[in-house]
């Protein structure tokens, strides 16, 4: 029997096993002849041409008869074009800005989702001089066009969650209809925040600097698989029956804690209808929005650095804020990743404790210029941020683990006024490069870091639209950052407000390619 048949209009390939032995045949018309050649054959009983061509044509005519798409003319149908997804992550420590480019590239986006992490995350957008603060819900909120999706990998503080919405009602942001919350998202209960301050303070000086948002805690009632998720409320016996069991669990394990757990079930049946009509099958939905090519937003929370499997632990968050969290978190396929944008200051911040490598003292000079000028305290916290110099090592790291395809640098406007800039090259170890980031955090505290020093510039750049625009030496700055990087800087923050920003085009961005 034949195994594989081609035909290309004028010539017919046939490839078959006859007896023991395997044939290639080849028959094409050449000037009005017919040309037979046996192409190649191993162990076949010799016979005549003529008697070989009948018996393949024989078997061509026979399989084509049965053939359930007609051999001739037959195309694989090509692939639709689409939009992909979209994806905006934190390169390095959080608080980058992520939000605003959020804000900005939602505007042509039809879905707009968060993938992990919960509330212990946030962004602040600044329209006509008014502050927006955003936690649970994704920048995108503001466009009254896109629908925002609340995904698997989130853990929710429903109180959180609807005062978040409330607060949207107050500043007459129209959010009904809008919201799909997955019914797979696992639920952070008060109990998992008042486990979360009490095991921060039990580490004393060996704090790792949570938010106490129960988090960590959440995460891991999910990974204990006793944990309750948005789904759990259509149900309300089962709801209630693990709820009491969690809610118990809580408090044998840590001594004081009190829950009324009546008082709490009361409270989410009250708002269990609420909370119902934004439960969806978020999979489904994004999947289906993807084959119908609407565009889909992915904004990320947190950073890459604080990632718990990537970022300086044990000082990291309980979730994966890198790109895996977008295929895991949301349940799309990575081939439906198209751009991965990367959002970095034009120097480095961090809340809370663990390694940094490029800080300074934020007390004087060019840390004190960062942290007024750049106004760094928590959306979330409210925490002074540490901060310090551009880290190239730390976002190459970054780079390699997620796959930018352009950069938004932001803040470089908080530069201007510094008459020296300095970015960190490379890290050493006993005058050894150190190849990587490294794991140890005993490696960290030892290292050193290079620095490259470039020239500042004085002149106000908040009203600069275009690269040339920029003064001299802050296009040099652009320029040297995208070169150590080897990611093109397509988006470029030069002011606090939402249009404050440079968009360099498609060009500057390997996804348009």
């Amino acid at each position: 029997m034949f195994r594989n048949i081609l035909r290309n209009s004028d010539r017919i390939v046939a490839v078959g096993i006859v007896g023991s032995g395997l044939s290639l045949w080849s028959k094409e018309r050449s000037n009005d002849k017919l040309r037979i050649s046996c192409l190649c054959e191993d162990s076949v009983e010799k016979v005549s041409m003529a008697d070989r061509l009948q018996e393949l044509s024989e078997r061509v005519k026979k399989l084509e008869s049965q053939a359930v798409l007609p051999m001739k003319g037959f195309k694989i149908p090509e692939r639709k074009k689409r939009n992909g997804v979209d994806v905006v992550l934190g390169s390095q420590w959080g608080d980058e800005g992520k939000g605003k480019l959020v804000d900005i590239l939602s505007q042509e986006y039809e879905i707009c989702a968060r993938v992990a992490g919960g509330n212990n995350a946030g962004h602040t957008i600044v329209i006509d001089g008014k502050k927006y603060k955003f936690h649970l819900l994704p920048s995108g909120i503001l466009n009254e066009k896109a629908v925002c999706v609340i995904g698997n990998g989130v853990v929710v503080h429903l109180p959180s969650f609807l005062k978040e919405l409330d607060n949207l009602s107050e500043q007459k942001i129209s959010h009904k209809g809008r919201i799909k919350l997955s019914d797979r998202a696992h639920l952070v209960f008060d109990f998992h925040q008042a486990a979360d301050g009490c095991l921060e303070n039990k580490r004393g000086r060996n704090k790792l600097g949570t938010t106490k948002k129960g988090i960590g805690p959440a995460y891991a009632s999910k990974i204990q698989r006793n944990g309750i998720r948005v789904g759990d409320l259509a149900d309300w016996d089962t709801f209630e029956t693990r709820f009491r069991s969690l809610a118990q669990q809580h408090m044998d394990n840590f001594e004081g804690l009190e829950v009324d757990i009546e008082g709490e079930l009361k409270y989410y049946y009250s708002i269990r209808d609420r909370v119902m009509s934004m439960m969806d099958d978020t999979i489904q939905f994004t999947n289906e929005a993807f084959q119908q090519n609407k565009r889909i937003l992915i904004e990320g929370a947190n950073a890459t650095m604080l990632d718990i499997d990537f970022g300086t632990y044990p000082y990291v968050t309980s979730s994966n804020p890198s790109v895996g969290s977008v295929l895991t978190g949301l349940g799309v396929s990575p081939s439906k990743l198209r751009g991965i944008y990367g959002t970095v200051k034009a120097y480095t911040t961090r809340v809370g404790e663990g390694p940094f490598p490029t800080e300074v003292d934020t007390s004087k000079g060019v840390g004190w210029h960062f942290s007024t000028v750049g106004a760094e305290f928590g959306t979330t916290t409210g925490r002074p941020r540490r901060c310090g110099w551009l880290d190239i090592p730390q976002m190459r790291y970054s780079c390699l683990i997620n796959g930018f395809t352009s950069m938004n640098l932001t803040k470089l406007d908080v530069l201007s006024g510094l008459d020296v800039i300095k970015i960190g090259t490379k890290y050493t170890i006993n005058g050894q490069a150190i190849r990587g980031m490294p794991a140890s955090l005993k490696t960290m505290s030892e290292m050193e870091v290079e620095y490259e020093t470039m020239p500042g510039w004085k002149e106000d750049i908040s009203k600069a639209r275009s690269f040339e625009e920029l003064p001299p030496n802050a296009q040099k700055f652009v320029v040297r950052v995208q070169e150590l990087l080897g990611v093109p800087v397509r988006w470029i923050g030069v002011g606090p407000n939402r249009m404050d920003i440079i968009d360099r085009g498609e060009g500057w961005d390997y996804a348009s390619e």
